[in-house]
Protein backbone atom coordinates (compact mmCIF):
# COMPACT_ATOMS: atom_id res chain seq x y z
CA UNK A 1 0.00 0.00 0.00
CA UNK A 2 1.24 3.48 -0.90
CA UNK A 3 0.13 6.87 0.37
CA UNK A 4 -0.59 9.64 -2.12
CA UNK A 5 1.16 12.90 -1.30
CA UNK A 6 -0.01 16.12 -2.94
CA UNK A 7 2.75 18.72 -3.31
CA UNK A 8 1.31 22.21 -3.77
CA UNK A 9 3.88 24.67 -5.08
CA UNK A 10 3.86 28.46 -4.79
CA UNK A 11 3.10 28.91 -8.49
CA UNK A 12 -0.20 27.05 -8.11
CA UNK A 13 0.97 23.77 -9.64
CA UNK A 14 0.20 20.52 -7.81
CA UNK A 15 2.12 17.27 -8.30
CA UNK A 16 1.32 13.93 -6.70
CA UNK A 17 3.81 11.28 -5.57
CA UNK A 18 3.23 7.84 -4.11
CA UNK A 19 5.04 7.28 -0.83
CA UNK A 20 5.80 3.70 0.19
CA UNK A 21 5.17 2.55 3.79
CA UNK A 22 8.06 3.72 5.97
CA UNK A 23 9.41 5.97 3.20
CA UNK A 24 10.22 9.62 3.84
CA UNK A 25 8.49 12.22 1.70
CA UNK A 26 11.77 13.71 0.48
CA UNK A 27 12.91 10.30 -0.76
CA UNK A 28 9.57 9.64 -2.45
CA UNK A 29 9.75 12.99 -4.23
CA UNK A 30 13.30 12.35 -5.45
CA UNK A 31 12.24 8.90 -6.64
CA UNK A 32 9.61 10.69 -8.75
CA UNK A 33 12.22 13.15 -10.06
CA UNK A 34 10.91 16.08 -8.02
CA UNK A 35 13.76 17.89 -6.28
CA UNK A 36 12.22 19.29 -3.12
CA UNK A 37 14.44 21.86 -1.34
CA UNK A 38 17.11 20.26 0.85
CA UNK A 39 20.72 20.64 1.95
CA UNK A 40 21.48 18.03 4.58
CA UNK A 41 18.62 15.46 4.46
CA UNK A 42 19.46 14.70 8.12
CA UNK A 43 17.04 16.96 10.01
CA UNK A 44 19.71 19.53 10.76
CA UNK A 45 19.38 22.46 8.34
CA UNK A 46 15.61 22.99 8.04
CA UNK A 47 15.88 23.69 4.29
CA UNK A 48 13.22 21.09 3.46
CA UNK A 49 10.60 22.65 5.73
CA UNK A 50 7.03 22.54 4.34
CA UNK A 51 3.54 22.88 5.79
CA UNK A 52 1.32 19.82 6.19
CA UNK A 53 -2.20 20.92 5.24
CA UNK A 54 -3.75 17.53 5.96
CA UNK A 55 -2.93 13.91 6.68
CA UNK A 56 -1.28 11.78 9.36
CA UNK A 57 2.46 11.31 9.64
CA UNK A 58 5.35 10.62 12.00
CA UNK A 59 8.32 12.96 12.34
CA UNK A 60 10.40 10.74 14.61
CA UNK A 61 12.98 12.42 16.84
CA UNK A 62 16.07 12.46 14.64
CA UNK A 63 16.01 16.19 13.93
CA UNK A 64 17.27 19.14 15.96
CA UNK A 65 15.24 22.04 17.35
CA UNK A 66 17.09 24.55 15.17
CA UNK A 67 15.67 22.78 12.12
CA UNK A 68 12.10 22.56 13.45
CA UNK A 69 10.96 24.02 16.77
CA UNK A 70 8.12 22.62 18.87
CA UNK A 71 6.00 25.67 18.02
CA UNK A 72 6.56 25.15 14.29
CA UNK A 73 5.66 21.47 14.55
CA UNK A 74 2.48 22.39 16.47
CA UNK A 75 1.54 24.73 13.60
CA UNK A 76 1.84 21.91 11.07
CA UNK A 77 5.32 22.56 9.73
CA UNK A 78 7.31 19.46 8.82
CA UNK A 79 10.71 18.43 7.56
CA UNK A 80 10.20 16.33 4.44
CA UNK A 81 13.54 14.61 5.07
CA UNK A 82 12.06 13.16 8.30
CA UNK A 83 8.32 12.98 7.56
CA UNK A 84 6.96 9.43 7.19
CA UNK A 85 3.26 9.47 6.16
CA UNK A 86 0.68 7.09 7.59
CA UNK A 87 -2.12 8.37 5.32
CA UNK A 88 -2.59 10.47 2.19
CA UNK A 89 -1.23 13.97 2.83
CA UNK A 90 -1.26 17.45 1.33
CA UNK A 91 1.90 19.56 1.64
CA UNK A 92 2.39 23.23 0.85
CA UNK A 93 5.88 23.68 -0.62
CA UNK A 94 7.32 27.20 -0.16
CA UNK A 95 8.90 27.45 -3.60
CA UNK A 96 7.98 27.11 -7.25
CA UNK A 97 7.62 23.92 -9.24
CA UNK A 98 10.34 25.19 -11.59
CA UNK A 99 12.79 25.48 -8.69
CA UNK A 100 12.06 21.82 -7.90
CA UNK A 101 12.73 20.84 -11.53
CA UNK A 102 9.21 19.68 -12.17
CA UNK A 103 6.30 21.17 -14.06
CA UNK A 104 2.73 20.83 -15.08
CA UNK A 105 1.19 17.55 -16.12
CA UNK A 106 -0.27 17.43 -19.61
CA UNK A 107 -2.78 14.78 -20.63
CA UNK A 108 -5.33 14.20 -23.38
CA UNK A 109 -9.02 13.37 -23.08
CA UNK A 110 -11.94 12.68 -25.39
CA UNK A 111 -15.27 14.50 -25.37
CA UNK A 112 -18.08 12.14 -24.29
CA UNK A 113 -20.94 14.56 -23.57
CA UNK A 114 -21.85 18.20 -24.22
CA UNK A 115 -25.10 19.28 -22.55
CA UNK A 116 -26.21 22.92 -22.88
CA UNK A 117 -28.35 24.46 -20.14
CA UNK A 118 -30.26 27.14 -22.07
CA UNK A 119 -28.02 30.19 -22.52
CA UNK A 120 -26.46 29.87 -19.06
CA UNK A 121 -23.92 27.06 -19.06
CA UNK A 122 -22.65 23.88 -20.67
CA UNK A 123 -21.84 20.60 -18.94
CA UNK A 124 -18.74 19.13 -20.57
CA UNK A 125 -17.70 15.55 -19.87
CA UNK A 126 -14.41 14.06 -20.99
CA UNK A 127 -12.82 10.64 -20.68
CA UNK A 128 -9.12 9.89 -20.39
CA UNK A 129 -7.89 6.98 -22.50
CA UNK A 130 -7.65 4.50 -19.64
CA UNK A 131 -8.24 4.45 -15.91
CA UNK A 132 -4.50 4.36 -15.20
CA UNK A 133 -4.24 7.85 -16.76
CA UNK A 134 -6.99 9.34 -14.61
CA UNK A 135 -5.57 12.60 -13.23
CA UNK A 136 -5.02 13.05 -9.52
CA UNK A 137 -6.24 16.36 -8.12
CA UNK A 138 -7.68 17.84 -4.95
CA UNK A 139 -11.44 18.50 -4.94
CA UNK A 140 -11.84 22.15 -5.87
CA UNK A 141 -8.80 22.45 -8.14
CA UNK A 142 -8.82 23.35 -11.83
CA UNK A 143 -7.08 22.60 -15.13
CA UNK A 144 -6.28 24.58 -18.24
CA UNK A 145 -8.05 23.23 -21.32
CA UNK A 146 -6.48 24.08 -24.67
CA UNK A 147 -9.09 25.34 -27.16
CA UNK A 148 -8.38 23.44 -30.39
CA UNK A 149 -7.02 25.55 -33.23
CA UNK A 150 -6.67 28.69 -31.13
CA UNK A 151 -3.27 28.39 -29.47
CA UNK A 152 -4.98 29.54 -26.28
CA UNK A 153 -6.59 27.90 -23.26
CA UNK A 154 -9.31 28.43 -20.68
CA UNK A 155 -9.30 27.43 -17.00
CA UNK A 156 -12.10 25.34 -15.49
CA UNK A 157 -12.63 23.68 -12.12
CA UNK A 158 -13.37 19.97 -12.00
CA UNK A 159 -16.98 19.20 -11.10
CA UNK A 160 -16.15 15.49 -10.84
CA UNK A 161 -14.32 13.57 -8.14
CA UNK A 162 -10.56 12.93 -8.29
CA UNK A 163 -9.16 9.72 -9.73
CA UNK A 164 -11.99 9.08 -12.17
CA UNK A 165 -11.60 8.27 -15.84
CA UNK A 166 -14.60 10.53 -16.53
CA UNK A 167 -13.94 14.25 -15.99
CA UNK A 168 -16.72 16.80 -15.56
CA UNK A 169 -16.80 20.59 -16.01
CA UNK A 170 -19.48 23.28 -15.77
CA UNK A 171 -18.71 26.03 -18.28
CA UNK A 172 -20.40 29.43 -18.40
CA UNK A 173 -21.79 30.38 -21.80
CA UNK A 174 -20.30 33.65 -23.01
CA UNK A 175 -21.61 35.02 -26.32
CA UNK A 176 -18.72 35.01 -28.77
CA UNK A 177 -16.42 33.39 -26.21
CA UNK A 178 -13.46 31.30 -27.38
CA UNK A 179 -14.46 28.07 -25.66
CA UNK A 180 -18.15 28.70 -26.27
CA UNK A 181 -17.59 28.99 -30.01
CA UNK A 182 -15.68 25.72 -30.04
CA UNK A 183 -18.27 23.91 -27.92
CA UNK A 184 -21.02 25.01 -30.31
CA UNK A 185 -19.49 22.85 -33.04
CA UNK A 186 -17.79 20.19 -30.91
CA UNK A 187 -19.02 16.60 -30.81
CA UNK A 188 -18.32 13.39 -28.89
CA UNK A 189 -15.02 11.90 -29.98
CA UNK A 190 -13.21 15.25 -30.27
CA UNK A 191 -9.91 15.42 -28.41
CA UNK A 192 -8.70 18.01 -25.93
CA UNK A 193 -5.38 18.63 -24.19
CA UNK A 194 -5.46 19.49 -20.51
CA UNK A 195 -2.76 20.89 -18.21
CA UNK A 196 -2.90 20.64 -14.44
CA UNK A 197 -4.06 20.29 -11.77
CA UNK A 198 -3.58 23.72 -10.27
CA UNK A 199 -4.93 25.99 -7.57
CA UNK A 200 -4.94 26.49 -3.81
CA UNK A 201 -8.74 26.32 -3.56
CA UNK A 202 -9.47 22.78 -2.43
CA UNK A 203 -11.25 20.95 0.38
CA UNK A 204 -9.21 20.58 3.56
CA UNK A 205 -9.57 17.94 6.23
CA UNK A 206 -11.62 18.84 9.26
CA UNK A 207 -14.54 17.96 11.50
CA UNK A 208 -16.33 21.30 11.90
CA UNK A 209 -19.28 22.61 9.90
CA UNK A 210 -18.81 23.65 6.27
CA UNK A 211 -20.39 26.67 4.59
CA UNK A 212 -20.13 26.58 0.79
CA UNK A 213 -20.92 29.78 -1.16
CA UNK A 214 -21.22 29.38 -4.94
CA UNK A 215 -21.83 32.04 -7.57
CA UNK A 216 -23.01 30.89 -11.01
CA UNK A 217 -20.70 28.28 -12.51
CA UNK A 218 -18.63 28.62 -9.34
CA UNK A 219 -20.83 25.70 -8.32
CA UNK A 220 -18.46 23.32 -10.16
CA UNK A 221 -15.76 22.84 -7.49
CA UNK A 222 -18.41 22.27 -4.82
CA UNK A 223 -19.87 19.39 -6.82
CA UNK A 224 -16.42 17.78 -6.70
CA UNK A 225 -16.16 18.42 -2.96
CA UNK A 226 -19.65 17.06 -2.26
CA UNK A 227 -18.90 13.87 -4.17
CA UNK A 228 -15.73 13.30 -2.15
CA UNK A 229 -17.58 13.99 1.12
CA UNK A 230 -20.44 11.67 0.14
CA UNK A 231 -18.10 8.82 -0.74
CA UNK A 232 -16.31 9.27 2.58
CA UNK A 233 -19.63 9.05 4.46
CA UNK A 234 -19.04 12.50 5.99
CA UNK A 235 -21.20 13.44 8.98
CA UNK A 236 -20.13 17.09 8.95
CA UNK A 237 -22.81 19.77 8.85
CA UNK A 238 -22.69 21.23 5.33
CA UNK A 239 -24.76 24.09 3.95
CA UNK A 240 -24.42 25.49 0.42
CA UNK A 241 -25.79 28.82 -0.78
CA UNK A 242 -25.98 28.92 -4.58
CA UNK A 243 -26.48 32.43 -5.96
CA UNK A 244 -27.18 33.41 -9.58
CA UNK A 245 -28.31 36.47 -11.50
CA UNK A 246 -31.33 35.04 -13.37
CA UNK A 247 -33.68 32.10 -12.93
CA UNK A 248 -32.22 30.32 -15.97
CA UNK A 249 -28.74 30.49 -14.43
CA UNK A 250 -29.76 27.92 -11.81
CA UNK A 251 -28.38 24.68 -13.22
CA UNK A 252 -27.74 21.19 -11.79
CA UNK A 253 -30.05 21.82 -8.84
CA UNK A 254 -31.18 18.20 -9.20
CA UNK A 255 -27.62 17.10 -8.45
CA UNK A 256 -27.63 19.15 -5.24
CA UNK A 257 -30.91 17.49 -4.26
CA UNK A 258 -29.31 14.09 -4.87
CA UNK A 259 -26.43 14.99 -2.54
CA UNK A 260 -28.96 16.01 0.11
CA UNK A 261 -30.14 12.41 -0.04
CA UNK A 262 -26.62 10.98 0.22
CA UNK A 263 -25.23 13.33 2.89
CA UNK A 264 -27.39 13.28 6.04
CA UNK A 265 -26.28 16.73 7.23
CA UNK A 266 -26.23 18.55 3.88
CA UNK A 267 -28.69 21.34 3.05
CA UNK A 268 -28.68 23.96 0.32
CA UNK A 269 -30.45 27.15 -0.70
CA UNK A 270 -30.72 28.77 -4.13
CA UNK A 271 -30.83 32.55 -4.49
CA UNK A 272 -31.68 34.71 -7.53
CA UNK A 273 -30.57 38.34 -7.70
CA UNK A 274 -33.09 39.48 -10.35
CA UNK A 275 -35.81 41.42 -8.48
CA UNK A 276 -38.34 40.42 -11.15
CA UNK A 277 -37.78 36.73 -10.44
CA UNK A 278 -40.50 34.65 -8.86
CA UNK A 279 -37.91 32.65 -6.94
CA UNK A 280 -38.70 32.32 -3.20
CA UNK A 281 -35.25 33.63 -2.23
CA UNK A 282 -34.14 36.81 -3.97
CA UNK A 283 -31.19 39.08 -3.43
CA UNK A 284 -27.56 38.32 -2.76
CA UNK A 285 -25.77 35.41 -1.14
CA UNK A 286 -24.83 37.59 1.84
CA UNK A 287 -28.54 37.99 2.64
CA UNK A 288 -29.10 34.23 2.87
CA UNK A 289 -26.11 32.91 4.81
CA UNK A 290 -27.24 31.04 7.94
CA UNK A 291 -26.57 33.39 10.86
CA UNK A 292 -26.74 30.61 13.44
CA UNK A 293 -24.05 28.65 11.60
CA UNK A 294 -21.74 31.68 11.51
CA UNK A 295 -22.47 32.69 15.10
CA UNK A 296 -21.70 29.22 16.46
CA UNK A 297 -18.06 29.54 15.40
CA UNK A 298 -15.76 26.83 14.12
CA UNK A 299 -17.20 26.99 10.60
CA UNK A 300 -14.96 26.52 7.55
CA UNK A 301 -16.09 28.84 4.74
CA UNK A 302 -15.43 28.07 1.07
CA UNK A 303 -16.36 30.66 -1.55
CA UNK A 304 -16.15 30.48 -5.34
CA UNK A 305 -17.66 33.12 -7.60
CA UNK A 306 -17.05 36.30 -9.60
CA UNK A 307 -14.91 39.03 -7.97
CA UNK A 308 -17.83 41.28 -6.88
CA UNK A 309 -19.42 38.37 -5.01
CA UNK A 310 -16.16 37.38 -3.35
CA UNK A 311 -15.49 40.96 -2.26
CA UNK A 312 -19.05 41.36 -0.98
CA UNK A 313 -18.82 38.22 1.18
CA UNK A 314 -15.44 39.23 2.58
CA UNK A 315 -16.74 42.71 3.49
CA UNK A 316 -19.88 41.22 5.01
CA UNK A 317 -17.95 38.84 7.27
CA UNK A 318 -15.61 41.65 8.33
CA UNK A 319 -18.53 43.99 8.99
CA UNK A 320 -20.32 41.39 11.11
CA UNK A 321 -17.16 40.58 13.03
CA UNK A 322 -17.35 36.95 11.93
CA UNK A 323 -14.07 35.05 12.05
CA UNK A 324 -14.45 31.60 10.46
CA UNK A 325 -12.19 28.78 11.57
CA UNK A 326 -10.84 28.97 8.02
CA UNK A 327 -11.79 30.93 4.92
CA UNK A 328 -10.87 29.78 1.42
CA UNK A 329 -11.98 31.55 -1.72
CA UNK A 330 -11.43 31.62 -5.46
CA UNK A 331 -12.36 34.43 -7.82
CA UNK A 332 -13.09 33.71 -11.45
CA UNK A 333 -13.57 36.19 -14.26
CA UNK A 334 -15.43 35.16 -17.42
CA UNK A 335 -13.13 35.38 -20.42
CA UNK A 336 -13.84 38.23 -22.80
CA UNK A 337 -15.62 37.49 -26.10
CA UNK A 338 -13.53 37.14 -29.25
CA UNK A 339 -13.04 40.36 -31.15
CA UNK A 340 -14.57 40.49 -34.58
CA UNK A 341 -12.05 40.09 -37.39
CA UNK A 342 -12.42 42.67 -40.13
Amino acid sequence: MCYRIALNFEDGITRFVDCKPGEKVLDAAFRNKINLPMDCSDGVCGTCKCRAESGAYDMGDDYIDDALTEDEAAEGLVLTCQMVPSSDCVLSVPTTSLACKTGQQVFAATVTRIEPHQDAAVVLELAVDDEAQAPAFLPGQYVNIAVPGSGDHRSYSFSSAPGERSLGFLIKKIPGGLMGNWLARAKPGDRLDLTGPMGSFYLRDGKGPLLFLAGGTGLAPFLSMLEVLARAGSRRQIHLVYGVTRDQDLVLVDELAAYAGRLPNFTFATVVADPASGHPRKGWVTQHMPEDMLAAGGVDVYLCGPPPMVDAVRHYLDGQGVQPASFHYEKFTPNAPLKAIA
